[in-house]
């Protein structure tokens, strides 16, 4: 079973997405929280599976808050999905370097939303279909200056191609594709580039690409 838990100002929202996860067999909300402090100290709590946390929140925003979880070793499994009105958040990448998993456009159709929670629980980088490249390559390009090329120096070059592909978005399956190899394979070399890097999961894999200078905004086309 999934538990999810819910931080949203708004109640309607939270509602609303509650009747939808709690119709599925896999999945729960665990509960419910109305502002950041009140997210961190119940995720704290209950250490849910996955956040869905709205990024404008009082008290503390979500984008303090997912700091928050995602800098106390404790909760390194419980995944953090921000949630935006706009598809284009200013906050939205700076989340994702924070630690969050992905984003979501509050308005996402029902089954984006289910496949959303089953795939940051599955290890995936989540970010809003339709716009997940354009918007890592606009927020890649308004960011700090790329870290030292040696922060790389550890990947192999096999690792260094994983890397990059992962970068423009391309899923295991897409990468084994291009790379002519078992998806398997594709996602062992994944893997073992995170831990390498130590990121904490694929969605930072992608901002380090482009911090790194290894992926360049502009790639996507």
């Amino acid at each position: 079973m999934i538990r999810v838990l819910l931080a949203d100002d708004q109640s309607l929202v939270r509602a609303g997405f509650r009747a939808l996860l709690d119709a599925q067999p896999d999945i729960e909300v665990a509960a419910e929280a109305a502002d950041g402090e009140e997210a961190v100290r119940r995720i704290r709590e209950l250490r849910p599976d996955v956040v869905l946390m709205d990024i404008r929140m009082p008290a503390l925003d979500g984008l303090a808050a997912t700091r928050r979880v995602t800098e106390d070793s404790g909760l390194k499994d419980v995944k953090v999905v921000m949630l935006t009105t706009f598809e284009l958040d200013e906050y939205v990448f700076e989340a994702i370097r924070s630690g969050a998993s992905g984003f979501l456009v509050k308005d996402t159709e029902p089954d984006e939303l289910l496949r959303a929670v089953r795939a940051v629980v599955a290890g995936d980088a989540l970010l809003s279909p339709g716009v997940t490249r354009r918007l890592i390559a606009e927020f890649a390009a308004r960011s700090k200056e790329p870290a030292a090329a040696d922060a790389l120096s550890g990947l192999t070059e096999r690792e260094r191609e994983v890397m990059a592909l992962v970068g423009i978005g391309l899923s295991n399956e897409e990468i084994a594709r291009r790379l002519v190899v078992s998806p398997l394979t594709a996602k062992t070399h994944v893997s073992r580039t995170m831990v390498k890097l130590g990121t904490r999961d694929r969605a930072q894999l992608v901002v380090l690409a482009y911090e790194s200078g290894l992926v360049r905004p502009g790639w996507l086309g």
